[in-house]
This record gives C-alpha cells, sequence and structure tokens, in this order.
C-alpha cells in the first residue's frame, strides 16, 4: 500500500485543509504484508469519515485499517472536517458541499480513483457515521453503499439527549435555530425520501454497540430503514463507544462492501 498524507487548499472552504489517503499496491516481496490492485487503472474508493473529536489521521492511528484493504485493492480516502457534522454550517464553513462535492473531484484529479458509482463508497463512526448516511442517502447516484458505525444518526435533539458530545450553542451553529426535522439535514426523513424516489438506492450497513451512549439513536434509524424498501444490513452486540469495538467492526464493512469482480 501507498500512504500519502495530503494537504491541499479548498475553495469551497476558502482554506486549506488535509486528507489522509491509502492506494492500492500490488507487492510480491514485502514481509508480514502482501499487497494487490484489481487489475484496473482506476481503484475503487472508499471515503472513511472520522468523529467529532478526530482529524483525517484519526482511522490509521486507531486501527489497523491500512492492513485490512491491503489484499483488496481498495483505495481509502480519509477527509479532514473538524465538528462541523458534514454540514454546510448556518456559522461556519460549507462543509456539506466540500465534502459532496468538491473533495471527490480533487481526489479524482489527485489520484487515480475511479468515479463510477458501483466503485465509490463511504463508512463512519459517529459523526462520522452521520456524514456517511447523509452522502449515501443524498448522493444515492454517486455511492453505492454507506456504512454508519455507532454513528450520531437522529440528529435533531442531539444536544437535548447528549450534552456531554455537543451544546446547544455548538448544535446552532451547526444546523442553525430552525427545526431540521423533514429536512435533508434529518436522515429519518431522507429514508422516506429515498424510498419514495424512482432513483438509485444505495446499500445500507449500520452496527451499534448495546452499551453505547447512541444505542436508542440508531434504533430509531433501524427502525426508520426496516420500515422502507432499502437494503439495511444491521448488526448489533456487547461494545461501547470507544476504539476496540470500531477496530473489529470496520473489518465487517470491508467485508460487507459490494466490490465488482
Amino acid at each position: 500500500m501507498a500512504l500519502i498524507e495530503c494537504r491541499f487548499y479548498s475553495e469551497t472552504l476558502g482554506l486549506s485543509t488535509s486528507m489522509t489517503v491509502i492506494l492500492p499496491q500490488r507487492t510480491m516481496t514485502q514481509i508480514g504484508m502482501g499487497g494487490v490492485t484489481r487489475g484496473t487503472s482506476l481503484h475503487p474508493t472508499l471515503y472513511l469519515l472520522h468523529g467529532l473529536s478526530d482529524d483525517d489521521s484519526i482511522w490509521l492511528r486507531r486501527t489497523s485499517i491500512e492492513r485490512y484493504v491491503a489484499d483488496m485493492g481498495v483505495a481509502v480516502v480519509m477527509p479532514q472536517v473538524h465538528r462541523s457534522f458534514y454540514t454546510d454550517m448556518a456559522a461556519g464553513g460549507s462543509y456539506w458541499t466540500f465534502i459532496s462535492e468538491e473533495l471527490p473531484a480533487l481526489a479524482r484529479s489527485f489520484f487515480p480513483l475511479s468515479a463510477e458509482r458501483e466503485d465509490n463508497f463511504v463508512a463512519g463512526l459517529s459523526m462520522g457515521g452521520y456524514g456517511a448516511m447523509k452522502l449515501g442517502l443524498r448522493k444515492p447516484e454517486s455511492f453505492a453503499a454507506a456504512g454508519s458505525l455507532s454513528g450520531a444518526l437522529d440528529v435533531s435533539q442531539l444536544y437535548a439527549r447528549h450534552g456531554h458530545v455537543m451544546s446547544k450553542r455548538e448544535y446552532e451553529l451547526i444546523f442553525g435555530k430552525e427545526d431540521i426535522l423533514g429536512t435533508d439535514e434529518d436522515l429519518l426523513a431522507l429514508i422516506r425520501k429515498v424510498d419514495a424516489s424512482g432513483g438509485p438506492k444505495p446499500l445500507l450497513y449500520q452496527c451499534c454497540g448495546t452499551e453505547d451512549f447512541l444505542y436508542e439513536d440508531n434504533l430509531r434509524f433501524r427502525d426508520a430503514a426496516l420500515a422502507t424498501s432499502l437494503s439495511l444490513t444491521y448488526e448489533e452486540g456487547p461494545g461501547a463507544h470507544e476504539w476496540g469495538y470500531w477496530d473489529a467492526k470496520i473489518r465487517d464493512v470491508l467485508a460487507w462492501l459490494p466490490l465488482r469482480g
């Protein structure tokens, strides 16, 4: 595998930012780890999103993601979005526009990544689980599959239910003071919207530990998804909101990805 720490300027955000990228590399003599490519010039790509308190380096630092994808021939793009909830903030940067439009275009201009829907996937943990599901549901023409690990999937009253994570002030800086219920920031509404559309529908994967403080939020999302025609793979079991759980479950996400060939 090739590891690139990429610093670049974002026109959307009006500032310099970063992404960490893993690219497939076919190897024959590397001790302790092999490496493969999929025989195509453009790599299938997993956009892997970080949580609220983290950055683009965190998946590499807390898990063995590079080792896990070495024999899959999949590129992994891990962007930096600070505490934005992958949203065009009411008082802050346009992080939804950045993550959904500018970042994929820039990544493909820098690296040999496939632009075909069937080769593009997104996953994330906690805040990143929200971002991943939002990308999959709002951009189903761009992503074949979206996965959430312990995601913050019902954010309409996040500060009220989980004040230790986010204050009302920070919530309003991100989402504004108006109720987001029924909008494109509300994943439960997005599920129904995508279900009613005649367009493509992404495959969905969701997991959460039963000791996680976001467990009840995940049950609400699960039940909303199961009430539609969308394909949801749901898994739960013992686990809290911590990296031991996510390091184990990201391997399940990778095994679930609908890779071609």
